[in-house]
């Protein structure tokens, strides 16, 4: 059994287009890939078609990966989350002890994670270490270059 994951209903949302894309302009693409090497000849010589027909494999084990991940997925109402603690999907703004520069993440499922939009993987070890926390606990991060510590400024969703 697949290790149930939870999302937001964007992450849900953009989880299922991909599946969808896949399945139909995806599916679309191989198979004419797959045509139009067949056309250029001899098949047991034809290294455009043993690429196109990998591609196919690969293509098909990554529709199955999200099956997989979308029959184990959860969507979590936001509205009825609690801001007394770091949770999944919480957004946590945090202050690093040594330099005091202030951050701001939300913690989301692995395939949301995204640190450009301040979306970081629950399983991430900065994550790891805030969840459970409250507002003004410090939260200790093992990295490479020693101990770092976050103190929890503000929890919202």
């Amino acid at each position: 059994m697949a290790e149930v994951t939870y999302y937001t209903e964007e992450g849900l949302a953009k989880l299922k287009e991909e599946l969808q894309f896949l399945k139909t302009e995806g599916r679309v693409n191989i198979a004419n890939a797959i045509a139009e090497a067949r056309d250029k000849g001899d098949l047991s010589e034809n290294a455009e078609y043993d690429a196109a027909k990998e591609a196919q494999g690969l293509h098909e084990a990554k529709i199955a990966k999200l099956e997989t991940v979308l029959a184990s997925a959860r969507l979590i109402d936001e509205s009825k989350l609690d801001l007394t603690k770091v949770l999944a999907l919480s957004i946590v703004k945090i202050k690093n002890k040594k330099n005091g520069a202030e951050m701001t993440y939300q913690l989301v499922s692995e395939t949301e994670a995204d640190l450009k939009s301040g979306k970081i993987s629950v399983k991430s070890p900065i994550a790891q270490s805030l969840l459970g926390k409250s507002v003004g606990e410090v939260a200790i991060v093992n990295a490479p270059a020693g101990e770092i510590e976050f103190e929890v400024l503000e929890i919202s969703r």
